[in-house]
């Protein structure tokens, strides 16, 4: 590995499983102490176990600003200081279409999934402020890029997270921290309640089934010194979704959607 991130010091919030968990992984193998952060104790405990002295659990549910706080101070603490925050916790929601969903998830999923990310970013942000700067990345989603029924809550919670995330980067540009977005498409992670093979198949231009570890790359390269001139950008890791599907693809659609008829 090239050791990118020797010296520095991360958080990565929902980091037991999933893209957290490989998030997690990566940024030690390139050099950084990272901080766990999540409220499954039983995996955080585990990964931080398997990484070594580099990594440490910090239990934390990032709806409560409190914990947070408490958070960044640990990690200081623990480790020295916070150059990277990645605000990754998240939750979802129902599928059931508006006319009756009754809405009843609502607060929590907006609690964890953009109040989580605004006060992640808020108290790493108040430390690097006073230390040279640093860089924050925001999870949102492919499903904030585009639109879609379903599930409407989720969608809803991280879109508001790129505008959020645009907001901070240029709020906190004269402090040096930069303040990133990525957004996942098709990964399969413990929230994906879907068959993502069908999916890939008709919308996806890339046919590669895409890993919490393509996604956590993209993340290493907003962290590093690589992308020190890019800051309130969107970086879609979806495999072309989000572009539009290929000339092949809409045919097939065509054709499903005319009985099998040709769409030539």
């Amino acid at each position: 590995m090239g050791q990118e991130l020797t010296g520095k010091v991360a958080i990565v919030t929902g980091g037991s499983s999933g893209i957290g968990r490989a998030t997690a992984e990566l940024f030690v193998d390139e050099g950084a102490q990272v901080v766990i952060a999540d409220v499954d104790d039983e995996q955080g405990e585990d990964l931080a176990e398997a990484l070594g002295e580099s990594a440490v659990f910090k239990r934390t549910d990032v709806a409560d600003p409190a914990q947070v706080g408490a958070l960044v101070e640990f990690s200081v603490a623990r480790f020295g200081g916070l150059h990277v925050m990645f605000n990754n916790a998240g939750v979802s929601s129902s599928f059931r279409r508006l006319l009756r969903n009754e809405l009843s998830d609502f607060d929590r999923v907006m609690a964890v999934n953009l109040f989580g990310v605004m006060i992640g970013t808020q108290c790493a942000a108040r430390h690097m402020a006073e230390h040279g700067g640093g860089s924050i990345i925001n999870t949102s989603s492919m499903g904030a890029l585009s639109g879609g029924a379903l599930p409407i809550v989720y969608r809803t919670s991280k879109a508001a997270v790129i505008q959020f995330t645009r907001s901070a980067a240029t709020d906190l540009a004269e402090y040096g921290i930069r303040v990133n977005c990525i957004a996942p498409g098709h990964i399969s992670t413990g929230i994906t309640h879907y068959d993502l093979g069908p999916v890939i198949q008709l919308s996806q231009p890339l046919q590669r089934q895409g890993t919490p570890a393509d996604v956590a790359n993209a993340v290493l390269f907003l962290a590093g010194e690589r992308s020190a001139q890019i800051t309130g950008i969107v970086v879609p890791v979806d495999g072309g979704t989000t572009a539009g599907p290929t000339i092949q693809q809409t045919k097939l659609l065509m054709a499903r959607n005319q009985g099998g008829a040709d769409a030539s």
